[in-house]
């Protein structure tokens, strides 16, 4: 859940892992001590060697369903993330495996990987809808490529989740999350959407945090644009993490602060969670259990 990962295996313990340096920029990184770590100072890393099989076994070791490529760009260290998947498969084939990535991926790496069914999940950061505010933030990225990776993964089958991060006076107008939800409504509508708190980071520290009622607006913005599943994260206010089926409004997860309270899934049989459904009304949901 804190990924954000809400329809994915619902309520499990993952090992999170990342490296230094990323291929963006990003003026409010969360994660910058770690992501830019190799733009602010020269000075190597001085980290023990982790094998592949190390990384394997301590997910064996500490109970985790899965693991997490995620604090960086997975797919700037991605021979390295791809030799660990191989690696736990042998030793656990059971772990799910998925990237917290921002998209911005090469064609030719998202074909080796649906090629060697290496993911079960991508989680995409969507930033911004307007090119000129995505490359000003991030450095010099671009939307449409963005874009182009979150179209590719979800037509792929691999399950995909998007945020955006809410930066007040950045991308918190009505118009910015209306167009947003509009087009990842338009890829599809069972896209999990989940709009994030921001806080004051790195290079953005006199930007404010997100006041919560422009998270809930852009929720109920999201919804009325078509979005099934829409979230407010990185808040404590009941009932905006919820997952509720969109046709009979029953709640399936409860959460809060990230952590599940309870699951209608929670004592699925093996064929429950093949099929995903509401128990309340048979809709099929985008759930990987």
């Amino acid at each position: 859940e804190k990924k954000p990962f809400f329809h994915l295996k619902p309520g499990s313990k993952v090992l999170s892992f990342g490296t230094p340096g990323c291929n963006f920029r990003c003026k409010g990184c969360l994660n910058w001590s770690l992501s830019q770590a190799p733009c602010i100072s020269l000075q190597a890393f001085d980290l023990p060697p982790t094998l592949p099989k190390d990384i394997a076994r301590t997910a064996v070791a500490e109970g985790c369903s899965g693991v997490a490529y995620t604090y960086s760009e997975p797919t700037v260290f991605f021979e390295y993330a791809r030799d660990i998947i191989l690696t736990t498969r042998k030793i656990a084939p059971e772990k799910f495996h998925a990237f917290v990535s921002n998209g911005y991926f090469s064609r030719e790496c998202f074909e080796l990987i649906k090629r060697e069914h290496l993911l079960d999940a991508i989680r995409i950061d969507l930033k911004f809808i307007r090119d000129d505010a995505y490359a000003e933030y991030t450095g010099g990225a671009r939307l449409k490529q963005v874009q182009e990776s979150i179209k590719r993964v979800y037509q792929s089958g691999i399950h995909l989740e998007v945020i955006n991060l809410v930066i007040p006076g950045l991308n918190d107008s009505e118009d910015d999350v209306r167009a947003l939800s509009s087009w990842v409504a338009g890829v599809g509508k069972d896209i999990p959407l989940h709009f994030i708190r921001f806080f004051p980071m790195h290079d953005a520290q006199g930007i404010k945090a997100t006041p919560l009622n422009m998270l809930s607006n852009a929720r109920k913005i999201a919804e009325e644009e078509g979005i099934e599943f829409a979230y407010a994260g990185n808040t404590l206010v009941d009932g905006v993490e919820d997952t509720a089926c969109p046709d009979c409004g029953l709640v399936l997860v409860k959460r809060r602060g990230m952590a599940v309270l309870e699951s209608v899934f929670a004592e699925a049989s093996a064929d429950e969670k093949k099929d995903p459904c509401c128990p309340q009304c048979g809709r099929t949901l985008n759930f990987v259990l």
